[in-house]
């Protein structure tokens, strides 16, 4: 069986040959892997360490995942491929069968859409020595406990033939969100079907923010690129159900058409640019189980939780003001 696997990678020179070398040495029975390092809007030497671990590599002079995944699903997978994995360049591997078992968990489950690999941090994979900081960084968003049922865009794999029945708009801050919402409901024209996600017994190590900064600025590109989303599916409801996958193709091409879009629905009474729901959602979680508010530990993250989204809330409102949201829009 082909399968494909794109590496995406943006200026990933110090990491780029390693993860090319963990990829090759990675036991697949059976399947013809081609890995095809997708180096998109690169200034550093990402495209000639690659190159010269042995890699197949596309020189991508646009930056942008969404861009770059619809390059890799509709341009540069092979036609034969019946199986499409999706990495990040910068994750680990630590079992030397993880892609054969996630193509295989795929297959198995015919039905499935998306299947996920278990994202693990790296500070929560080896929690030998870590400070205050790096503890309550490892307690903070982003842990993925719904990752059976979202997608996890550090590494899944797809079908080929479902993969190419989507087309993700140019500039997403957050493209897996979105791809979600698409396989899900079939582009906004069905009620969402949770069972077309799955995750495998397959794990990989992803790299932590080791800053309260560093932290900020990544929840402050997901609440961004989250309101986004929303933006843009508003913008698809309001169009006739059988015109949304063509409306979607042409958002793929149309450098303009995710900015056009965030003019137009953007600001909104009473959220601003983006919906309360980022700023409260935390909280609520705390507020509904009232056991945990008895204990002084219980209070203390509910404030420092709520500062936390405050802070990220009010930034990502003045960015997204400002119209540089989150660079690509």
């Amino acid at each position: 069986m082909q399968v494909d696997l794109g590496v995406f990678a943006h200026n990933e020179a110090a990491g780029i040959a390693a993860m090319v070398a963990r990829l090759k040495a990675q036991v697949v029975p059976d399947i013809d892997l081609r890995i095809l390092v997708l180096a998109n809007g690169c200034t550093d030497d990402t495209v000639a360490r690659a190159l010269a671990a042995g890699a197949e590599v596309a020189d991508l002079p646009e930056g942008g995942k969404s861009r770059t995944w619809n390059r890799f699903v509709h341009d540069l997978s092979r036609p034969g491929a019946g199986v499409l994995i999706f990495a990040d360049a910068d994750i680990l591997l630590p079992e030397p069968d993880a892609l054969a078992r996630l193509v295989n968990a795929l297959q198995a489950r015919p039905g499935l859409h998306v299947m996920n690999s278990r994202p693990v941090k790296d500070i929560v994979a080896d929690p030998q020595g870590l400070g205050w900081q790096d503890r309550l960084i490892a307690m903070a968003g982003g842990t993925l406990d719904d990752w059976q049922t979202a997608i996890c865009g550090q590494l899944y794999a797809m079908p080929a033939a479902c993969a190419r029945l989507r087309w993700l708009p140019a500039g997403l801050p957050v493209e897996d969100g979105f791809l979600r919402a698409m396989v899900l409901t079939d582009d906004l024209t069905a009620p969402e079907d949770l069972s077309r996600i799955g995750g495998a017994d397959v794990w990989h190590i992803y790299e932590s923010e080791r800053s309260l900064a560093g932290l900020i600025r990544h929840q402050v590109r997901i609440v961004i690129g989250s309101a986004l989303n929303m933006a843009a599916f508003g913008a698809l409801r309001g169009m006739a159900p059988v015109a949304r996958r063509a409306a979607l193709q042409q958002a793929a091409r149309d450098q303009g058409w995710l900015r056009r879009i965030a003019r137009s629905r953007l600001p909104r009474w009473p959220d601003g640019f983006v919906p309360l729901h980022f700023l409260v959602k935390r909280s609520r979680n705390l507020l509904s189980q009232p056991r945990r508010l008895l204990r002084p530990k219980g209070v203390l993250l509910l404030i420092a939780g709520f500062g936390f989204d405050l802070i990220v809330w009010l930034i990502a409102q003045f960015r997204m003001f400002r119209g540089t949201g989150a660079g690509h829009w």
